[in-house]
């Protein structure tokens, strides 16, 4: 029997990425269910190779263009964000990959492991507003969260066979981004075309203006801290330039396990869909004999103040990490559209956790409320 997977937000880097593994290994795996939030044109194209069984297009405005172009395939048709929730708790699907980008990963998320569905997490921001919340469904749901972002997946991977050995510490690798050996100065005239050149990994535009600014790595920080049941001051980040080592574990005896790989999302977005078990691939090999240098250094926070916030949302907790992570959004949308600074971004997040409403233990309409007023006040500061 072939796994059915479901792929919420398969026009993204990530999705067509997971199509590209299915394509591989369609022998093991089908897509089942897909859907996009704009892209309808991408989407019409993946339905039409895949011919899956349902798709689902959040922008209520663009069913009727995908209805017209599907007429002629047995696929489902949906639209809107309760249709995401919905097809994702069908029967058939064996497995879920959450490669939406933002908050709006959160509810389809929810909704899956309440239906038992495996979880390939890709949406860390699922985990960064409500990761208390998630850790406690996935648990009373008896749910698996497989991670796929390459620096979770390179700590699982390096977990496989540690059950019972405790955590030292977690060594989270970052490229460092674009500009990584930038002064202040530098950084006050960076563009948003320098900021979406990442020197190693081909993402979303929203994810690569995240990880130039280092707000991903704070994230990912976040994320770790649920995927892995560890303290953040168990965490340590350290800038990796050449993106070799993926993240890596130190146990209490000192030693340390390290995941190795090319760049390239698809090793782990396999592994996720395969484990335990590993298959084969024509993806590229480290050539070890080109390989001769590995760098390590500690992030600079007073340059890249977003990780110094991140860090600040982690301690403080509550609904802090979703109030950072809807400023976020906000800033790097407006910052894309040539309406914020890079640098004016972090200014934007902070005056956005100063003034949006602290809740120490927050419910799930507290979240929804949180992302809300949170949008709100950073929009505020956003100049026209």
């Amino acid at each position: 029997m072939k796994k059915k997977i479901a792929i919420l937000g398969s026009t993204g880097s990530i999705g067509t990425q997971a199509l590209q593994v299915i394509e591989e290994h369609s022998d093991l795996y089908e897509a089942y269910v897909l859907t996009a939030n704009h892209q309808v044109d991408k989407l019409i194209a993946q339905a039409r190779k895949f011919c899956p069984e349902a798709v689902v297009i959040a922008d209520e405005s663009l069913y009727p263009k995908l209805q017209e172009a599907l007429a002629d395939l047995p696929i489902k048709v949906y639209c809107g964000a309760e249709a995401l929730c919905q097809v994702v708790t069908e029967d058939p699907v064996d497995i879920v990959l959450t490669a939406l980008v933002g908050f709006a990963g959160l509810r389809p998320t929810i909704s899956a492991i309440r239906a038992h569905k495996p979880i390939a997490l890709a949406n860390k921001e699922t985990l960064v507003v409500a990761g208390e919340l998630i850790d406690a469904l996935a648990a009373e749901y008896n749910v698996p969260i497989l991670p796929v972002d390459s620096e979770h997946s390179a700590i699982f991977q390096c977990l496989v066979g540690e059950i019972g050995n405790p955590i030292e510490k977690i060594l989270l690798t970052a490229s460092g981004g674009p500009f990584r050996t930038f002064t202040k100065e530098q950084l006050t005239q960076v563009t948003k075309e320098q900021a979406l050149k990442h020197p190693n990994w081909s993402m979303g535009a929203k994810i690569t203006i995240d990880s130039a600014s280092m707000m991903n790595k704070g994230f990912e920080v976040m994320e770790a801290r649920w995927l892995f049941g560890v303290k953040p001051e168990q965490i340590e980040v350290l800038v990796h330039p050449q993106s070799i080592i993926h993240s890596a574990v130190q146990f209490e005896d000192g030693a340390i396990k390290a995941q190795l790989g090319m760049p390239d999302m698809r090793i782990p977005i396999q592994y996720a869909f395969s484990y335990p078990d590993r298959l084969r691939s024509d993806f590229p090999r480290i050539d070890f004999g080109l390989c001769r240098q590995l760098t390590f250094e500690h992030p600079d926070t007073e340059k890249f103040r977003n990780l110094a916030l991140a860090f600040e949302a982690i301690r403080r907790g509550g609904n802090m990490p979703c109030i950072i992570n809807a400023a976020n959004e906000i800033a790097n949308a407006a910052f894309l559209h040539d309406e914020v600074s890079f640098l004016g971004m972090s200014d934007v997040i902070e005056q956005t956790m100063q003034q949006a409403s602290f809740i120490q233990k927050p419910t799930f309409d507290d979240y929804m409320e949180t992302d809300r007023e949170a949008r709100r006040i950073a929009q505020s500061f956003i100049k026209k």
